[in-house]
């Protein structure tokens, strides 16, 4: 029976995408880690590896196909043995929703009769914890033949992904079958979907209508989501760069290894903040708040289209050279859609600064499932009082919004108070 090869789920997010490329053409023999098409998710462009080998035996949907929802059958892979024959009576990849309406020439009963399709493989399972496990369609059809609980099975395939060399070694070393069971899921309950707002009906006049790209969808559906839902609150500081400036001039000055940006400053510094104050970096998990032990940053970065969140990971942990190369880096590969998941997700903290184009003062929207953003505004010259006297000094506002089921005023106020602190004292990220 030729296995079915589906839209992968690429990200947590992730429910449909467009398949971009073929890299492969009907008749060609892969294996197991060879590259089968690209696909454009609302974050990336992705490579899709074959995780069974065999010959294409039928491309299912086209290369350029917008909005292919997630698992959707793409394409049938022929196993050993099986040739063209095999393929009679599969049924081609459903199209996506907005083409499904019934039609006067097509109607509901006949559009049923036409698409149903040839033997698919079992759904992929859910582990204990709730999360899916990556298996291919056979290693599934395998398992549940032979009665196996594929959480029991360790995946040798990209990515850990279970294939049928994983099952049958299994079965090989003596695996007995368990009964599958479910088990009770600890992770939060999900967010009740929020309900679609009717469309306000344009004002008269000539306009040009650009439809939604998929990373579009995705800011528009979580930051209403995210309004909605979030109870926020702000919170403004004023911070002087002066000493910041000059540090940042000398360390400059010392190598053309790397190029430290104010940034970078601010990365660092809101990092150990959360290290000082770890109830903050902590996520609202529904019946719990769920406070996180690594001190991850995501920062927003604006690409063509929208804009992404790639994650410095340990930020606490790393000085400003390797957090100003890694940004370099993470900020290159967003442009390019060459962001991999695991560089885009996670954190519960933010850094979106806009002072490069001049604004002084503003707020962000909180990206879920994260706590808090912080709203970085221009440097400016202004004068300020010191020891009873006008000065000039060159100041910075930041705006931090907060989710008040996990973060209350006071500790959202002290975590402020030791951003300031970094900030004005820069020698102090050095300890």
């Amino acid at each position: 029976m030729p296995i079915t090869i589906t839209m992968p789920a690429l990200s947590p997010t992730m429910t449909e995408g467009k398949l971009a490329t073929w890299q492969v053409k009907e008749g060609d023999t892969v294996s197991s880690g060879d590259v089968l098409a690209e696909i454009e998710t609302d974050k990336a462009t992705m490579e899709v590896e074959a995780v069974d080998e065999g010959v294409v035996g039928k491309i299912l949907v086209a290369a350029g196909t917008d909005n292919v929802e997630v698992n959707t059958p793409i394409a049938l892979l022929l196993e050993e043995g099986e040739d063209a024959s095999a393929l009679e009576g599969a049924a081609p990849a459903e199209k996506p929703a907005e083409s499904k309406a019934p039609s006067a020439d097509n109607p509901p009963a006949t559009q049923a009769e036409n698409s149903k399709p040839a033997s698919p493989a079992p759904a992929a399972p859910k582990s204990g914890d709730g999360g899916r496990i990556f298996s291919s369609p056979l290693a599934r059809r395998i398992a549940a033949n032979e009665g196996l609980n594929l959480t029991d099975i360790s995946g040798t395939g990209p990515h850990g992904r279970i294939v049928k060399a994983d099952v049958e070694g299994f079965l090989a070393s003596g695996g007995k079958a368990k009964a599958s069971q479910s088990a009770p899921s600890d992770a939060p309950a999900a967010t009740a979907a929020v309900a679609p707002q009717p469309v306000t009906p344009p004002p008269a006049g000539d306009y040009e209508e650009i439809p939604l790209n998929g990373m579009r969808k995705t800011i528009a559906r979580r930051l209403t989501e995210a309004k909605q839902t979030i109870p926020h609150f702000y919170l403004t500081i004023e911070c002087e760069l002066d000493n910041l400036l000059e540090m940042r001039k000398e360390l400059n000055s010392r190598s053309d290894d790397y190029k430290i940006s104010v940034n970078d400053f601010i990365i660092r510094a809101s990092a150990l903040s959360l290290k000082k104050l770890p109830t903050a970096n902590a996520i609202w998990g529904g019946d719990k708040i769920l406070q996180y032990k690594n001190i991850d940053i995501a920062v927003a970065v604006a690409v063509d289209g929208g804009l992404i969140t790639p994650v410095v990971k340990g930020a606490d942990g790393k000085g400003l050279a390797s957090i100003s190369n890694e940004m370099k880096e993470l900020a290159g590969k967003a442009k390019d859609g060459k962001l991999m998941p695991e560089e885009y997700q996670g954190g519960c903290f933010s850094i979106s600064n806009l002072g490069m184009f001049g604004i002084q003062e503003f707020s962000a929207v909180i990206n879920p499932p994260q706590s808090a953003i912080l709203a970085v505004g221009a440097g400016e010259q202004k004068p300020v009082i010191k020891d009873g006297a006008v000065a000039i000094a060159t100041t910075m506002k930041v705006t931090l919004s907060c989710d008040h089921r996990v973060i209350d005023g006071a500790l959202g106020a002290e975590l402020l108070k030791y951003f300031k602190g970094y900030i004005e004292e820069p020698l102090t990220m050095m300890l």
